[in-house]
Parts: C-alpha cells; sequence; structure tokens
C-alpha cells in the first residue's frame, strides 16, 4: 500500500523546523560546534545543518543519531532532554558530543598533558583512555564515567585498553 501524504504537510515542515531549532538551540547551549557534533552523531556537518533546518529530506535515523550525541531523546509524546537526573539507567548508544573533562574525574587526571582546553572530542577522549588504561584506579571510577567509557567503546571499538 502506498504511503499517503499527511492530511495538513504545513503542520509536519513546522514541527521539524521547531525540532531543529531545539537542537540548534542545544548544541549552542553546550558550546557544541556543527563539526563536533557531526563527528559524535556519525554524520557530515551538512547533513547536521539540514538536520537544524528541519529539512524532512534527512532520515529519521540521521535526526536521532543527533539527538543522542546532544544528551536528548525522542519518544512519540515527544522530545525531552536526557540529562542525568532525567535519564533512564539504558544508555546504549549515547555518545556526547563534547567529552567536558571536569564531569570525569579520572580521565581529567589522564589528561594532564592535554593544554588549553576544558574538553574533548569523544575520540581523543577514548584515545586517552585507551593510552593510559593502566594507570586507572577501576574501584574509583564513577558511574557516569564509566557509562562513558562504554558508550565510548560501543561507538569506536575496543582495542584492548583493560
Amino acid at each position: 500500500m502506498p504511503a499517503k501524504s499527511p492530511q495538513n504537510p504545513s503542520a509536519v515542515t513546522e514541527q521539524l523546523a521547531a525540532l531543529g531549532v531545539q537542537i540548534r538551540d542545544r548544541r549552542k547551549s553546550l558550546g557544541v560546534s556543527a563539526t563536533a557534533l557531526a563527528e559524535a552523531a556519525g554524520m557530515s556537518r551538512v547533513s547536521v545543518h539540514r538536520i537544524e533546518r528541519g529539512e524532512a529530506s534527512v532520515t529519521m535515523g540521521a535526526y536521532l543519531n543527533v539527538l543522542a550525541a546532544l544528551g536528548m531523546t525522542f519518544s512519540a509524546s515527544g522530545m525531552q532532554d536526557a540529562s542525568p537526573a532525567s535519564q533512564p539507567a539504558d544508555r546504549s548508544g549515547w555518545l556526547p558530543a563534547r567529552v567536558r573533562l571536569a564531569e570525569y574525574p579520572q580521565l581529567q587526571q589522564l589528561a594532564w598533558q592535554v593544554q588549553g582546553t576544558d574538553e574533548l572530542n569523544p575520540r581523543e577522549a577514548l584515545g586517552i583512555y585507551e593510552r593510559n588504561w593502566r594507570h586507572i584506579d577501576e574501584a574509583a571510577l564513577l558511574p557516569h564515567e564509566r557509562d562513558l567509557i562504554d558508550a565510548l567503546r560501543l561507538a569506536f571499538g575496543d582495542s584492548g585498553g583493560e
């Protein structure tokens, strides 16, 4: 059966535009560049800009990847902030666009040589964890830092850091 056109196409266009604005506002409030978000979401910067404009031709999967990279979720009842207080226990597929060193004590200790930045992209963070795993006190890992490490390994592969 062929897909039907929506009864009110302008309503769909308006909803996508509103979603794009929310995504752009969240990205900017986090201080994340479109390029960093694109890398974290596994797409091009152009695709991120198309999503922020609410273009209907972008796949739902791409929208969801961007939302996950920004720590947001989407449900049939609407979009929600997935901040630690409201986040579900299952964070599979979650990946931040930027990793703030101050939020991850073990990473902050390992990244002493990184000068002039308070944030890393996810690949940089994983590289530091993997190169320096022998210096990590696993018993002192906070749950959210362990979740980050698991998410990084899931997204970029585990080269045997442990």
